[in-house]
């Protein structure tokens, strides 16, 4: 039997196509902010209309501790939503 020859050298490694990345698009941020909700704001009222807010919520249901985030979130969309459309104008 004859023996098969081995080569010296390893046979050339196939190269794969280059790896082509998708571009990350910017991140949106969110339609309400404190900047594009109503400009006309002074500093600190828009947080005054949420407080208030939030506290007429807990009023409602009697101050049960334990749901001041929740109050304050509902309120804080309910307060953006009234600048946005203009329903509420806000006190000076």
């Amino acid at each position: 039997m004859a023996r098969e020859k081995t080569p010296s050298t390893p046979p050339p490694k196939k190269r794969s196509a280059p790896r082509v990345t998708a571009k990350k698009k910017p991140v949106a941020k969110s339609k309400t902010t404190t900047s594009n909700v109503a400009p006309f704001l002074g500093p600190g009222v828009r947080t005054a209309l949420i407080a208030e807010a939030a506290y007429f919520r807990a009023e409602k249901r009697g101050f049960a501790p334990g749901h001041e985030t929740e109050d304050w979130v509902a309120a804080e969309a309910e307060v953006d939503a009234k600048l946005m459309t203009g329903k509420s104008a806000p006190r000076a």
